[in-house]
């Protein structure tokens, strides 16, 4: 598989770029980077994102899931790496609450410099207080993500894309 050679650009003005338009401009990134960024599709997907509770996960895995196949039939890669990365962000979001009901992972605050980056930068993570309805919420996610990373017409657009945009 070939290595993502171009990282995520947080510096595009991602509140005037239509990706759908200008696909040149996205990039694949790492996990689900730009998921609350890259338009149309954070319009499009992100008020179907839910996971309060089983059903409503299956739900919102399931839209998300069909969204992602019709992206994909539509030979748009970037709609679907976008609902690919929010079914991660389900499942990671989900697990989140399912090992902290409040969501916070960690104790403190975000140390004003690694705003907005991932971590504990020396924080103390919070103790574990297991939620099963969340965990179940996270399994849902997990077998839509599984199943979106394994699909074949996936894979053979991302090749496509990256080979092309990402060389």
């Amino acid at each position: 598989m070939p290595k993502n050679n171009k990282a995520f650009d947080y510096s595009l003005d991602f509140k005037t770029i239509d990706f759908r338009k200008q696909p040149e401009l996205y990039r694949v990134g790492k996990g689900e980077q730009g998921v609350l960024l890259v338009e149309p599709y954070k319009s499009e997907i992100l008020p179907h994102w839910r996971f309060k509770t089983p059903d409503i996960a299956r739900e919102s895995a399931d839209k998300i899931y069909s969204l992602f196949l019709e992206y994909l039939q539509q030979e748009d890669f970037v709609g679907a790496d976008m609902a690919r990365k929010f079914l991660q962000m389900g499942y990671t979001r989900s697990r989140r609450y399912a090992n902290h009901r409040s969501g916070k992972k960690y104790d403190g605050p975000v140390p004003d410099d690694k705003k907005g980056q991932s971590g504990a930068h020396g924080r103390e993570e919070l103790p574990r207080d297991i939620d099963p309805v969340k965990a179940e919420s996270a399994a849902i996610f997990k077998k839509k993500w599984d199943l979106a990373k394994q699909n074949t017409d996936y894979i053979r657009q991302k090749e496509a894309f990256k080979a092309r945009y990402e060389g």
